[in-house]
Order: structure tokens, then sequence, then C-alpha cells
């Protein structure tokens, strides 16, 4: 299974960014100030003044391989809860195979994520009695493989948003989390009425794609 990203709600917008700006001078809008936002973004970003970025929120659903969860805990965001083996036993036995391998290597991959699917339940089922099952639970974890999928509840602020791109939106970036960082843009500019337009723009010109 491929990893795969949902955009489940987001705060804000440009104006809402550019009225925190203002709010140092004078948040009331007028026209002439709505047109001047696209100047605004790009000066704030530009010359370093990111706090207003963080008034602007995505949040995102990602079912991902364990290794790329981990790229995401390493991040300055604003929040991440994820599925958790420890409180549960995960039925679904999830897992990602990479596409660019070859042909032999990727079964093999299967192969050993299947047997060590296998033991995990085997080894909750079996420890139980002796440990109890919550310890049973969280100790069998340790067949789980890093291709182990699992589901993260995912948001960012603006900024924080931009550091993430930035890093993980990289040809340096691991494929598997540069594919999620990739999908995760693309939800943003897909939002109805492009409501971060702007602050897109001037992080794709500055900061993006090893600019």
């Amino acid at each position: 299974m491929n990893n795969k990203v949902e955009l489940i709600g987001y705060y804000g917008s440009d104006e809402i960014i550019a009225c925190s700006a203002w709010t140092s001078t004078n948040r009331n809008l007028t026209e002439e100030k709505r047109e001047r936002i696209p100047n605004l973004i790009n000066m704030l970003w530009i010359n370093g003044h990111e706090t207003p970025f963080e008034k602007g929120m995505v949040h995102f659903l990602v079912d991902t391989d364990i290794a790329s969860h981990i790229h995401l805990l390493k991040h300055r965001i604003s929040s991440l809860n994820a599925e958790s083996a420890r409180y549960k036993e995960l039925k679904e036995d999830k897992y990602y195979i990479p596409e660019d391998w070859p042909t032999n290597w990727q079964d093999r991959l299967q192969e050993y994520t299947k047997l060590g699917n296998t033991l995990y339940h085997e080894c909750i089922d079996e420890l139980e009695p002796f440990i109890g099952r919550k310890r049973a639970k969280e100790s069998a974890r340790f067949f789980k493989t890093y291709n182990s999928q699992i589901q993260a509840d995912v948001s960012f602020n603006m900024r924080s948003f931009a550091n993430f791109q930035k890093l993980r939106n990289s040809e340096h970036a691991q494929k598997e989390i540069r594919d999620i960082a990739q999908q995760m843009l693309a939800l943003v500019h897909n939002i109805e009425g492009d409501p971060f337009e702007h602050t897109l723009k001037v992080w794709e010109k500055n900061c993006l794609y090893g600019n």
C-alpha cells in the first residue's frame, strides 16, 4: 500500500496572515490594503518576519510507514498524534513496499514483513497469559518492521509547514517522506479559493526545492 495523505481541515488565509502583521499598526481592511497583501506576504517572508504565518494552519491525516513517521516527529509541528500499537493490537497489518526496488527484493521484503506480522499476533496471544495483555501488546511491537504503516493525525502552522517542506520536499530527502511532503503541498494548493496563494508563491520562490 502506498503512503497517502488527506487534507481534513485548514484555518486562515493570506488575509489572516496579513491582518496579524498589521495588528501592530491598523487591522482595518480596505480594498487598497487588500491589494497590498501579495507584496506584504512577500516582504514578511523575505525579511524573516515569520510569526504572522503561524496564524494559518493545515491539518492532515496520513497513512505512513514507521520510518517516515519518525521524520514527521523530528519537525517543530503544531500537533501529531498517531495510531499506537501500545494501546491496541494492529489488526490490519498495513505495510509499504518501495516501488523503485527490483521485483525480487520487493518480494523478499513482503515475505519478511508478513512473517513479522504473523509473529507479532502470535506473540501477543502467547505472551498475554504470562505478562498481561498490555505488556504483550507493547512488547510484541518489536516484530513490526519499519515499513509497517500507521495512521497519523498531523497539523502544522504555516511557518512550520514551510520548514517541513523545505527539508522534506527536497531532492536530498528520503523518497517516502518527500512523496508525503509533495502530496501535502499539492492538497494545500488545491484548497477551494486558493486561500494561501501568495504564501505558497513566496515559499516556492525563496525556500523550496533547493532554492
